[in-house]
């Protein structure tokens, strides 16, 4: 079993990347677990609340959570991944069973800012890109997928993004093994991945 990690700033790509490496590979042989996945549980608030919280630092992580998922994918174990909702801002009380498989990607923005996580890692990548060209596919998937104003998502980007950005994501592309640039679709630095893994799992 080969466990690797995914990060990146926001609109950079990740999800694209990981859709592109689940396809280089056989049906079933690659399991997705996605950060977005454990922000923590904030149905102790109210929705007027759960907006004002800044999803983009470390804290809203429910890392502890992720950790065990993550050993226990390791160790052959089935988990309940929990669904979350970005329109409540809250996790739906559902959950997915996910289960292990030979390749296992982790991908989010915080997943390699916590030490603990990082070192479950068996290859760590980060997906690299332009500032304005994130912003760019930030505005379209938060006002088209997720239903948000242009200018809540814009002076969130200013006030929290941008910032949380600098100072918890961009420093860990210094942990990565692979640096993969996305401005433009890259099958290159996809194919050079695979290549990686098909060494480690030989």
């Amino acid at each position: 079993m080969l466990i690797i990690g995914v990060a990146g700033g926001t609109g950079s790509g990740k999800t694209t990347v990981v859709q592109q490496m689940v396809h280089e590979f056989p049906e079933n042989e690659v399991t997705v677990i996605s950060q977005d996945s454990y922000y923590k549980d904030t149905s102790h608030l109210s929705y007027e609340e759960r907006v004002k919280i800044n999803f983009d630092h470390p804290e809203s992580i429910d890392f502890d959570l992720l950790e065990k998922h993550i050993k226990q994918l390791r160790k052959g174990i089935t988990i309940d991944q929990p669904i979350y909702s970005f329109v409540d801002h809250n996790r739906t009380g559902e959950t997915v069973p996910t289960a292990p498989s030979q390749v296992i990607i982790v991908e989010g923005i915080l997943i390699l800012t916590m030490p603990k996580i990082r070192k479950l890692f068996d290859i760590k990548v980060y997906i690299d890109c332009d500032s304005d060209e994130r912003l760019i596919r930030r505005l379209k998937r938060d006002i088209v997928d997720r239903g948000r104003d242009m200018n809540e998502v814009l002076e969130r980007y200013q006030n929290t993004l941008k910032p949380m950005h600098q100072q918890f994501i961009e420093p860990t592309k210094a942990y990565a093994d692979v640096i993969i640039p996305t401005n433009r679709f890259n099958k290159v630095g996809v194919k050079i991945l695979r290549t990686i893994i098909d060494q480690k799992i030989a």
